[in-house]
């Protein structure tokens, strides 16, 4: 029987819903389905569904939002294209994260690919050769999610399980701590190099942030601060803020188009927050899913959201709030809807107008901040794991998608220029990471195909 999903199916449950028997009898003899083929279950798929999703489709494509073409700034080329898989990794199994960093290895500091999959085996290869250096299995007790350098001569890998790990470039564990319940999704470490600070991100619905000691060895010690959400965690970075140069956090959580900022001081102190939706009107449009930040300009942001059917991709500028704080305004989302009332009502209090006008301004900063708003085609489900990364220039970003094909988008106009197509048809791109490697542009891709896979120039 043709899959549930399939045209011949679709058609099938149309006839039969509408009473078309005669039609439906020949119909199905004709395709060859069995007689129950037009029953229509829970969930299935249907002409109609086809058609509302069609629509919906055309309405959120109608409020993309897409800058002018500048031929300066524009998608760069030569870009990666060219597809080199890598077959040294000594298991197969899907793979989770893939990134290169400088990490000291043999006494010299020099790129190295991490790669994580999920047997729980952290495999450490050269970052130009892409030849086995080290295979671990026994760091963690779970897959590994994250894994970022600290201070050239160790990782930080988090896990499912919600472990902390602390491990030097001969598999020594130094330190494992175990201060989330859940999924430990994303570890971010702050640039300052004399007081660095980590912070990890867990579906416990929690963020903690350390202050870790550089003696020799190195410690994480107990969580300075921790951030309880409403909803988990997606996204975090560090950013330092403009008017005290102290380093504070940005993240993004589920069932909020917004970004969120907080001090990293103990206890954190919410600073404000800034909408990547600021007009809509649905309680939640979307999640900003995965955040990077642009490489050549620390104010832009790049974000890929939990839109389906297909991922949106959104270029902004950072907001940051003042260091007191701002207040924040109720009704954000209705605020467009409320200002109109208020102005048709001469017997509103003044106070009610002032701060639905004043949330109105806040919202249009928030909109003129958007810089890019556009559909990638990348398509994704409620379970999708959406990833963008930057190209080293600026030009451009990656983003992933669960049809094994990656996309590049120009951040000049928002068009999708490149699509690089390596991994199975119809399998999910787990990871991205790019940068230069050698001097050299380099995009590494890992998926539920069990394949890496390196792109150059």
């Amino acid at each position: 029987m043709p899959a549930s999903d399939s045209p011949a199916i679709i058609v099938a449950r149309y006839l039969r819903a509408n009473g078309l028997n005669e039609s439906y009898d020949a119909f199905i003899a004709e395709a060859g389905l069995p007689a129950d083929a037009g029953t229509v279950g829970k969930g299935d798929l249907t002409l109609e569904v086809l058609l509302e999703e069609k629509k919906a489709f055309d309405l959120s494509a109608q409020f993309e939002k897409l800058a002018t073409d500048d031929g300066d700034k524009g998608w760069s080329e030569p870009s990666p294209s060219t597809v080199t898989e890598i077959d040294d990794l000594p298991s197969s199994s899907n793979i989770l994260q893939v990134a290169i960093a400088p990490v000291k290895y043999q006494g010299e500091v020099q790129p190295l690919l991490l790669v994580s999959t999920a047997d729980r085996r952290l495999s450490i290869l050269d970052g130009r050769s892409a030849e086995l250096r080290m295979s671990w299995t026994t760091i963690q007790d779970a897959p590994i999610l994250s894994t970022v350098p600290f201070r050239d001569t160790h990782l930080l890998v988090s896990s499912m399980s919600g472990q902390l790990v602390l491990v030097d470039m001969t598999g020594q564990v130094v330190e494992k701590r175990r201060d989330h319940t859940k999924y430990v999704v994303q570890i971010a470490i702050s640039q300052d190099t004399d007081h660095p600070l980590i912070a990890t991100a867990g579906w416990d619905n929690k963020v903690n942030i350390y202050s870790p000691s550089l003696d020799l060895p190195p410690k994480i010690g107990e969580p300075t601060a921790s951030i309880t959400l409403p909803t988990k965690p997606e996204s975090i970075l560090f950013l330092q803020h403009p008017d005290s140069d102290e380093p504070i956090l940005v993240l993004s959580r589920t069932d909020s188009s917004h970004l969120h900022y907080y001090t990293t001081s103990s206890p954190p102190r919410y600073l404000g927050r800034q909408n990547l939706a600021p007009h809509s009107n649905a309680w939640v449009s979307f999640t900003p899913s995965s955040m990077s930040i642009c490489p050549t300009d620390p104010t832009l942001v790049a974000v890929a959201t939990s839109a389906v059917p297909s991922m949106k991709l959104l270029i902004a500028r950072l907001l940051i709030p003042s260091w007191e704080g701002e207040p924040i305004l109720p009704n954000a989302e209705l605020v467009t809807l409320r200002t109109s009332l208020l102005d048709d009502n001469p017997n509103a209090s003044g106070t009610q107008a002032s701060q639905a006008r004043a949330a109105l301004l806040v919202a249009d900063r928030e909109h003129a901040a958007i810089l890019i708003h556009c559909t990638t085609l990348a398509p994704q489900t409620a379970y999708s794991t959406p990833a963008v990364v930057w190209r080293p220039d600026g030009s451009g970003v990656w983003v992933n998608g669960d049809d094994g094909v990656i996309r590049g988008i120009e951040v000049s106009t928002g068009k999708i220029v490149a699509t690089l197509k390596g991994h199975e048809p119809g399998s999910k791109v787990r990871c991205l990471w790019a940068g230069e490697v050698a001097e050299k542009e380099v995009l590494v891709s890992g998926g539920f195909d069990q394949k890496l896979i390196r792109w150059e120039v």
